[in-house]
């Protein structure tokens, strides 16, 4: 008896689109993670381990979206295959069963092991962007909660005796962000 094809989708952002990933691929259930691949603790990730059964084969669009590091790589087709369930990646058109061949494996090893190497240049590139960015002035990081006047607001108000929960409240955020409006604020 023929198992299901099952598809694995991973976005790392909740904007990134996820349709093109499996496209034109006829598949009986998908399960879609919106998480880093940094690590394997993802909760469709490991729903989709708990599906599948002796006989399915899981698909995947590339290597890279199953894991970012060899090892965790090595181990998730290890599993589904130890479990009779085959493992397929479309963009590196390669199969794994099971029973698959010393050059299957090396492909493998080789193949994660450059999903590794381009997203630690990636974040290289990031870091020098930033960097750059920070040496000409360009904000980085995240947008303010307040403006400056209403951040000028908080720091008088709890300057006065105002709790620090309650501005919280009243200005639509965190007690830590309060905090730091305050620590900002502090002359140094």
């Amino acid at each position: 008896m023929a198992g299901q094809r099952i598809g694995y989708v991973r976005v790392s952002t909740l904007d990134q689109n996820e349709k093109r990933q499996l496209e034109g691929q006829f598949l009986d259930r998908v399960f879609t993670d919106k998480a880093s691949g940094r690590d394997t603790a993802r909760p469709e990730l490991a729903e989709l381990l708990r599906f599948t059964r002796d006989g399915d084969t899981v698909v995947v669009h590339s290597m890279d979206r199953l894991a970012r590091n060899p090892d965790d790589l090595r181990a998730l087709v290890k599993g589904l295959t130890y479990r009779g369930v085959r493992a397929e990646f479309v963009k590196e058109g390669l199969v794994f069963t099971g029973e698959d061949s010393h050059m299957a494996s090396l492909m493998l090893s080789v193949m994660g092991a450059f999903a590794e190497f381009e997203r630690s240049l990636i974040r290289e590139r990031q870091r020098e962007g930033t960097a750059l960015a920070k040496q000409r002035g360009a904000h980085t990081g995240r947008k303010r909660s307040l403006t400056p006047e209403r951040a000028g607001e908080v720091v008088q108000r709890a300057g006065s005796g105002v709790p620090k929960a309650l501005l919280a409240r009243k200005y639509g955020i965190s007690r830590e962000t309060v905090y730091q409006y305050l620590r900002h604020a502090k002359p140094e």
